[in-house]
């Protein structure tokens, strides 16, 4: 049964509460409900809200006037589709306009208890701020969704990446710490760390671990190196943000043939956090949208209508428990498709069944064909004989785009069959004809967070 005050604006919660282990939902009512009643719940959030923001944020305010909206406009969800979108670029001016948080920001400032925010790697970076109360709705989110996917009191959590501005690895250990399970925020990032990761994880045999799909691959490349089988770690979850690795099919089996432990995908936006608001279940049938907590819309990228089920479009993210800084009709800029067929789990949330396919700002055009960098990680991960990274170089030397792709090999492998097998089944899933180029193990970048792995050079005009 939901609690009363679950119903209202922002929510509250039981912070003594914890189902019992043998639960399969951290809150069967909310996580089975029907799908008009949950439309009823997010519209009550919903409208609350927009009358917080109405009251509290000239950014908000000024646009919905300029719309023509108000919050009492807003009587169904099909009115709230009516609501401006904004973009991570209107943050980042607004902060620029009204520094440091912006006038987005509905608390005062002395209420912030955390500021987090973006690298700023591509601009103005973005500042997160959170309230003590919007924190700790956060690790409830959290922990809410680890049991999901099969994390208990009882387990311990090997969190393996950055403790800084980047808000994933804090949303991990706040949830790990809400569900009653062992935290061990190991980190990432420092020179050694990831040999010393390895020691630990052999001698401490951590049952979970988070971090990104590229670095839990660099942290087995390295244990084998040292004589150790990843699979001595002892793993039984391992669960994944940041990046779309463990979305990719190929990548997932990769990992849990590796560790020989299940492959969980999750995350949306540091913007929107809990960042877990879509995560794969035990199941692995996709990843659930916990509506109830950030509502996600998905959207035409171009007209910006809604995309029914079945449809392939952008999600746009509206968190629904944040007093600090609202997120309202946030555009991710992803690219998903999405279904409300049934999952085994018997949770009702609507799922992306693939995943996040990728960023459309990275979809490659090459000769006509639109290729996402996740589509050739696919193809690679299938071909034992590659051997750790790889990049992908889109050139233009003369009139017609060029695709080369170059991959670690393994040693002994025959460079001339594995050429042709890869342009091959390349050529089938994209389109297009790569140049296949082989490096030796090792010598390709890596990287202890998200992977840079495309390089663009062709002429801008």
């Amino acid at each position: 049964m939901i609690a009363p005050e679950a119903t209202l604006w922002p929510p509250a919660y039981d912070a003594g509460y914890r189902p019992a282990k043998d639960a399969p939902y951290w809150d069967r009512a909310r996580e089975t409900m029907p799908a008009d009643e949950r439309n009823a719940l997010i519209l009550r959030r919903v409208q609350g809200l927009m009358a917080w923001a109405w009251e509290k944020s000239p950014f908000y305010r000024t646009r919905w006037q300029a719309a023509g909206l108000e919050p009492g406009d807003v009587r169904s969800l099909d009115d709230f589709a009516r609501v401006p979108t904004i973009e991570k670029a209107d943050l980042r001016a607004d902060q620029a306009a009204h520094p440091p948080f912006g006038s987005y920001l509905c608390i005062e400032p002395h209420e912030v208890a955390r500021v987090h925010g973006t690298s700023g790697t591509s601009g103005r970076p973005t500042v997160f701020a959170w309230s003590k109360d919007d924190f700790e709705r956060i690790a409830e989110a959290h922990a809410r969704i680890m049991w999901s996917f099969g994390l208990r009191p009882g387990d311990t959590v090997f969190i393996g990446s950055i403790f800084s501005l980047y808000v994933g690895s804090w949303g991990a250990l706040a949830g790990v710490e809400r569900l009653g399970a062992t935290s061990f925020p190991f980190g990432a990032g420092v020179p050694g760390m990831t040999l010393q990761a390895v020691s630990w994880l052999r001698q401490m045999r951590p049952s979970a671990f988070y971090g990104t799909p590229s670095y839990a691959l660099r942290i087995a490349e390295t244990a084998r190196a040292e004589g150790i089988d990843p699979r001595e770690f002892g793993l039984r979850i391992m669960f994944f943000s940041g990046e779309p690795g463990a979305g990719i099919p190929a990548t997932k089996r990769a990992l849990e043939a590796t560790f020989g432990a299940l492959c969980i995908d999750s995350g949306s936006m540091g913007e929107v956090t809990p960042w877990m608001n879509i995560t794969e279940c035990a199941h692995r049938t996709g990843m659930h949208l916990w509506q109830d907590l950030v509502y996600t819309e998905l959207l035409d990228p171009q007209t910006r209508t809604p995309v029914g089920f079945g449809g392939s479009g952008t999600p746009v993210y509206t968190q629904l428990e944040r007093r600090g800084q609202p997120m309202i009709r946030l555009v991710s800029g992803d690219l998903a498709e999405w279904t409300d067929a049934p999952c085994p789990c018997g949770r009702t949330y609507p799922r992306f069944p693939r995943g996040i396919i990728g960023r459309i700002d990275d979809m490659l055009v090459v000769r006509g064909e639109n290729i996402y960098p996740s589509a050739i990680e696919d193809v690679l991960r299938t071909f034992p004989e590659l051997d750790g990274e790889f990049e992908i170089v889109v050139t233009r030397p003369a009139a017609l785009d060029e695709l080369h792709v170059v991959a670690e090999l393994a040693p002994g492998a025959d460079e001339d069959d594995l050429r042709r097998r890869l342009v091959a089944q390349m050529k089938r899933q994209l389109g297009v004809r790569p140049e296949i180029g082989f490096a030796v193990p090792g010598s390709l970048k890596r990287t202890d967070l998200k992977s840079r792995r495309v390089r663009d050079e062709r002429p801008s005009a």
